[in-house]
């Protein structure tokens, strides 16, 4: 008899226990199932994984490493990998130097280096009618990932992928690095000027292509002694390269090109 009674409380016990189971929440809570992130690093992660942002369409412009409407002047010797065009101004203000570029030396009319210089007013309209179409598709781009980041002082940041806005001028007074793969896209909206400083650079990393990279400036670009720059520069005016400096990629400017015994690389 003490024995029926002794089953008979365990089993009343075991169902007061597993009916009290049923009813709790056994599930993790939203807080526990996704651990909240620092918001840089989400911020990072939306950016390197959307993939959502489209390159800049350069056509006939991506064909020269040097783009100008007003000329090119050069101190000696710089040295230029890619094609060199000026229009709508004459060859005659074009100053490089057959022995300074690896590639076509492009002119509306018979002025311009001999015997490297081939005229070609057809390709150079075009070309520059495209470069002018890519600074608007740049420069118009809406809902920017960033907008004034570090009040225009982006010097020793890393910057993922993503659309760029100022609304004024940017310096690069220390080395900036540029982190990404090989399909990201960087674009730079800049509304003022743009200035690098003497001996910095630009860095790419994890694979990040300096043909993917646009810096749109609507002020001056001056880049200082021997510096180095990534990327295509489409300037509403002047690009400038003091003594020394270089550059992989392109510059197309709606101006001048000033050039002082530099290196331009045209990315592939």
């Amino acid at each position: 008899m003490k024995t029926k009674q002794i089953l008979t409380t365990i089993a009343i016990l075991s169902g007061i226990i597993m009916t009290g189971c049923d009813n709790l929440n056994l599930e993790p809570s939203p807080s526990q199932a996704n651990p909240p992130q620092a918001a840089d690093q989400n911020l990072a992660y939306s950016s390197l994984e959307s993939g959502s942002l489209a390159g800049v369409n350069l056509g006939v412009a991506g064909d020269f490493a040097i783009l100008s409407k007003s000329g090119i002047t050069d101190v000696y010797k710089s040295d230029i990998t890619g094609d060199v065009g000026t229009s709508p101004i004459t060859g005659a203000a074009l100053l490089l130097s057959c022995s300074e570029v690896v590639g076509t030396i492009y002119t509306v009319d018979a002025a311009g280096p001999l015997p490297c210089r081939v005229t070609d007013a057809t390709k150079l309209t075009a070309a520059v009618l495209d470069m002018q179409a890519a600074y608007l598709d740049a420069a118009g781009r809406p809902n920017p990932d960033f907008v004034e980041l570090g009040a225009g002082n982006i010097g020793g940041l890393t910057l993922v992928p993503g659309l760029y806005k100022w609304s004024s001028a940017v310096i690069i007074p220390t080395d900036v690095t540029l982190e990404g793969g090989p399909n990201d896209v960087f674009i730079f909206q800049i509304a003022g000027t743009f200035n690098m400083s003497s001996a910095m650079k630009i860095i790419l990393s994890g694979g990040v292509q300096a043909k993917n990279v646009y810096w749109v400036v609507a002020g001056a670009v001056t880049f200082g002694t021997t510096s180095h720059f990534e990327g295509n520069i489409l300037g509403a005016t002047g690009i400038n390269l003091q003594t020394g400096a270089s550059i992989n990629g392109r510059m197309l400017a709606q101006t001048a090109v000033t050039l002082q015994m530099n290196s331009v690389v045209e990315p592939q």
